[in-house]
């Protein structure tokens, strides 16, 4: 009896070292991913009854001639502690509508993380103007849960968090990709974010795609143009700017300052 434990104890010992001389961690490479919004609950958050004589009708006639479903792409390349997530271009029919402008509906930030350094930098669209806000890097205060799901061949972990007080963010990230970045601004668990969703904003991002190669110093080029700020310099540039929007401009201000 005791040989066979010391036996099984041996295999079990044996098979595990082999397994992580055989693991492969992706530490460089680019990301592809999906960010998918929700026009129609999008819109529909922001009808209240001070409005819907005319917001009512409009997005009936949106929903005639526009998805539920608006899709955008972006890609994130990374080697080692550095990250740069990027829009790609739309390239989907234009829209008439004017709801096809709201922040959530487009892509509006660049951003460029160094994590050794706990540095981001995002170039950020703001209505016409453009910004270049250099901070530390958000920090979000994480809670992993135990549920696992497989994102772009990769086995993901669920996390939870609050960011800005009352936006509730689900993550997925995956440890065999050992950097602790993410799409936008999001990162700070033990792993990649693969996927993201803020279900009450009605938006998701999901990697479609993950590509193990090196990538240059040039394909992790810092953003440099915009007004020079910092986000608590932009917090105070939209306050400003939305005096008098009421609940309506406060649903704008938190996506500007995600």
């Amino acid at each position: 009896m005791k040989k066979h434990l010391i036996l099984l104890l041996t295999c079990l010992i044996s098979g595990s070292a082999a397994w992580a001389q055989n693991a492969h961690f992706t530490t460089a490479g680019t990301i592809e991913y999906e960010k998918r919004v929700n026009m129609y609950g999008v819109i529909k958050a922001v009808i209240n009854k001070d409005n819907e004589s005319w917001y009512a009708p409009a997005f009936e006639q949106y929903k005639k001639n526009n998805p539920q479903f608006k899709v955008l792409k972006s890609t994130l390349s990374f080697s080692g502690n550095r990250t740069l997530y990027a829009p790609l271009p739309d390239d989907a029919p234009p829209s008439n509508s004017w709801f096809s402008d709201m922040p959530l509906a487009q892509q509006i930030n660049t951003v460029y993380t160094d994590l050794n350094t706990n540095l981001s930098v995002t170039a950020k669209k703001v209505f016409d103007e453009a910004f270049l806000v250099k901070d530390t890097a958000r920090k979000i205060t994480w809670k992993i849960t135990d549920e696992t799901r497989d994102i772009a061949g990769y086995t993901c972990r669920r996390a939870n968090a609050l960011v800005m007080d009352s936006i509730y963010v689900v993550a997925f990230y995956s440890d065999e990709i050992p950097v602790s970045g993410g799409p936008e601004s999001f990162t700070g668990l033990p792993g990649m974010i693969l996927g993201l969703a803020l279900p009450h904003e009605n938006v998701t991002w999901f990697a479609t795609k993950v590509t193990d190669v090196p990538v240059s110093d040039a394909q992790l080029k810092v953003p440099a143009k915009g007004k020079a700020t910092t986000y608590s310099g932009l917090k105070t540039t939209l306050t400003k700017a939305m005096e008098g929007w009421g609940e309506y401009g406060k649903r704008f201000f938190k996506i500007y300052l995600l």
